[in-house]
């Protein structure tokens, strides 16, 4: 059985079981949540959400990236959301590659250099700062009032706001 298999199964055995309204594609908090693709950020758990709550948006490292402005240009003006919530976390895999050395493997590996940037970096802090700042310059972005930046820590599941 597949990994693939595994969650239809499981999926199939859960049914309606997920609270929350499914009546909207407009998240009720309005706000917009974009963090890691990591595994161990069970984001819904993570901060009790219900289903219809918010939008979830999730790239490797949380970082803010043109296609995050994408998705947030669309949740804020299409699906009014006002808050956005950037949480990056410790022991991130993207704190432990460098930009030039991945897209060198990239390129052995294929012929082919990336035209798109890693985002890889060393503090959490400081990207987690960067992400927010690039939500708060977005022209693109009608609600950047309200937006905060966090690193959760993967050992205890703290949130620390990142000023």
């Amino acid at each position: 059985m597949t990994s693939i298999d595994v969650l239809l199964k499981r999926n199939q055995e859960l049914g309606d079981a997920t609270p929350g309204d499914r009546s909207s594609a407009k998240p009720s908090l309005q706000v917009a949540i974009l963090t890691c693709m990591d595994a161990r950020i069970r984001v819904f758990e993570v901060f009790g959400l219900l289903q219809g709550e918010a939008h979830v948006l999730r790239n490797a490292g949380g970082v803010v990236t043109d296609d995050m402005i994408r998705s947030l240009a669309l949740s804020q003006r299409k699906l009014g959301t006002r808050e956005v919530l950037v949480v990056q976390h410790t022991e991130c895999g993207l704190s432990t590659v460098t930009e030039d050395d991945f897209k060198d493997e990239l390129e052995e590996a294929t012929g082919l250099r990336p035209t798109w940037s890693v985002e890889a970096f060393r503090n959490v802090e400081n990207s987690v700062r960067t992400s927010v700042e690039r939500v708060r310059r977005s022209a693109y972005l009608p609600h950047t009032e309200n937006v905060r930046g966090f690193v959760y820590d993967v050992k205890t599941g703290k949130l620390t706001e990142v000023k």
